[in-house]
């Protein structure tokens, strides 16, 4: 049977936004961050990578897509020399316009 009177009161809102902390910037296209961030290892686990870093999720996609593990260790934390790559770069232009929580199926890996 169900209970007339909630046992606790009402419920509160523990979120409030005034209270939490602005989202992190994106590490790839330095967009703010939406509602999910990811936080990304940019040298795979894999590959000994203990650093990590916030993204998008279109942007980690976005990577994993276009790199392998192997390239992605040779970047390591070099952010400039990932975007400075033609596919990456061509991303961030593009994602560029959108809203902070978009998101869209990337493209399959070109391996």
């Amino acid at each position: 049977m169900a209970r007339k009177h909630p046992k606790h009161g009402p419920r509160e809102d523990f979120g409030a936004e005034e209270d939490a902390p602005p989202p992190p910037e994106c590490w790839l296209c330095e967009r703010p961050g939406g509602r999910t961030i990811v936080w990304h290892h940019p040298v795979p686990k894999s590959r000994g990578g203990r650093d990590v870093v916030p993204m998008h999720p279109i942007c980690q996609q976005t990577l994993t897509a276009t790199f392998t593990n192997a390239e992605l260790q040779r970047y390591g934390l070099d952010v400039e020399g990932l975007r400075a790559h033609p596919t990456v770069r061509k991303f961030i232009d593009w994602v560029a316009k959108k809203d902070p929580d978009f998101n869209a199926a990337t493209a399959k890996k070109q391996r």
